[in-house]
Parts: C-alpha cells; sequence; structure tokens
C-alpha cells in the first residue's frame, strides 16, 4: 500500500514583476510504500529541498498533486495542514532545533504536549513511549541533560526521537547528518534503520551523502525537477554504496565518502 503519492508535481519560483523564473520541479511522479526507507538524492539545485518542503506542506506547489495516507495535502487550508502536520509527519533537521530551556526528555516528549496526548492518555503510556525511543536512539542516560550540555550526534538522536514519539506516518529527514562527525552519523543512520526495520517506520531522506543514502532502501535521483534515475537495495550495502557512487558520478555529484 503506498503511503505517499507524489504526480506531477510542479514548482516555478519567479517574480511578478518580471524577474527570472525557476522550475525547480518540472513534474515529478513517485511512490512511497507504507514501511520503506527512501532517499533522496541529486546535484545542488535539482530540487531536493523543495520536493522534501512541498512534501512536510513546509511550501505549496504550483500545481500537481500529493496524497499522503489517503489525504490530498494540497487541497487542506492552513489549519488543516497545520492539525495534518502535527498528526501524521515527523521530522528530523540538520540543524537539530531543540530547545535549550527543556531538557532532553523535555524535548522529546513536546509534540505529545502540543498534540494534547496527555489530555486522552495517561502518564504511562507517555512514559512507555519515552522508554521506547530513547532505548532505541540510545539516549536513555542523557534524558535528564540538557541540549547544550549534549553532543552533535545526541542532539540529533534527541531531535530523531521526538519525530517518532507521536508514531508518525512519515518521516522526513532533511539532510539528518550534515552536521554531524562520521562517528555520529553512523549512529544516527543505524538508529533510523532499526526504527524502519523492527518498527515499520515510512523514512523519506533527502541526503548529498553516498554513505548514508546506502542506508536507504530505495533511492530516488532528481535532475533539474525530473526524476532521473532510482535504485532498489539488495542484500549487501557496500554493493548499492558502489551503484549509488555510480549514478551520482553521471549526474556529476560524485561523492566518494569512506565507507
Amino acid at each position: 500500500m503506498n503511503l505517499l503519492t507524489v504526480k506531477n508535481l510542479k514548482k516555478i519560483y519567479g517574480s511578478k514583476w518580471g524577474g527570472s523564473i525557476c522550475h525547480a520541479l518540472n513534474g515529478i511522479d513517485f511512490e512511497v510504500a507504507a514501511g520503506e526507507f527512501v532517499g533522496v538524492m541529486g546535484p545542488s539545485g535539482a530540487g531536493k529541498t523543495t520536493l522534501l518542503n512541498i512534501i512536510a506542506t513546509i511550501d505549496t506547489p504550483t500545481s500537481g498533486s500529493v496524497r499522503i495516507d489517503g489525504t490530498e495535502i494540497t487541497s487542506l487550508n492552513e489549519t488543516e495542514l497545520s492539525d495534518f502536520r502535527r498528526t501524521f509527519l515527523g521530522f528530523i533537521f540538520q540543524d537539530f532545533n531543540l530547545l535549550d530551556t527543556l531538557t532532553v526528555q523535555e524535548n522529546i516528549i513536546l509534540p505529545l504536549s502540543l498534540a494534547k496526548v496527555k489530555a486522552r492518555a495517561c502518564a504511562t503510556e507517555i512514559e512507555a513511549r519515552l522508554e521506547q525511543v530513547s532505548v532505541i536512539l540510545g539516549i536513555r542516560d542523557i534524558l535528564a541533560k540538557y541540549p547544550y550540555e549534549i553532543s552533535g550526534g545526541q542532539k540529533q538522536r534527541t531531535a530523531a526521537a521526538r519525530a517518532i514519539i507521536t508514531k508518525p506516518k512519515l518521516i522526513l529527514a532533511d539532510e539528518p547528518t550534515g552536521a554531524l562527525d562520521s562517528k555520529s552519523s553512523l549512529e544516527l543512520l543505524q538508529a533510523l534503520s532499526e526504527i524502519n526495520t523492527e518498527n515499520q517506520a515510512t523514512i523519506l531522506m533527502v541526503t548529498h551523502d553516498a554513505f548514508a543514502a546506502s542506508f536507504c532502501r530505495r533511492i530516488i535521483f532528481i535532475k533539474d525537477g525530473l526524476l532521473f534515475a532510482e535504485l532498489l537495495r539488495g542484500d549487501g550495502r557496500k554493493e548499492f554504496f558502489d551503484k549509488i557512487l555510480s549514478v551520482l558520478a553521471a549526474l556529476g555529484g560524485d561523492n566518494r565518502e569512506l565507507f
């Protein structure tokens, strides 16, 4: 069953006073099944961030369709979008977006408070969710600390925990390893892979890094706002990594990060 369906999606940026016009997306089509871990790659200016922002309901398309779990999001008003975003989507950003005045635990459960989960779920359920995500992401021992007391890798795993604690239908990750060192990147990617396989979480991740992309099960490559190629991962991640490099070389964006 397809959780996300994108059809003939177009986005044009331009000035109504006659300035230059940019065709960020030129009619892209693809689908993501429930439980998939899909990466989006392409050279700078290919339309990756624009695509993610539209799916995240942060931006609106010029034309086309985006359907998430049966809902056509392009037809929702602002109030409906806000509710949909809070209920159906989880976000992992490159810059963490944690609140320094809250502890790690408080940052993680903040979406539950905003969604008023406390009004319909007992405290033990919230504690159970917190326990589950903190164990998966290896941050159980830092729950009482504040963001300024932990490392960048721990901050990003905290952000990932915050994204999944509401059990969203779709997790959107925008260059989640971009600000991390190699060890922290590996820990985060392993955690995302576990979340995908153990919890059947659906993840769509934009990345420029072939190493990060090799953890996905499928890669969508975009060039000039259009689908350029797709790769499916087989049994071996190393072989998948090599195939990703080959496509990136054809795109002009060969990224030979150490495996």
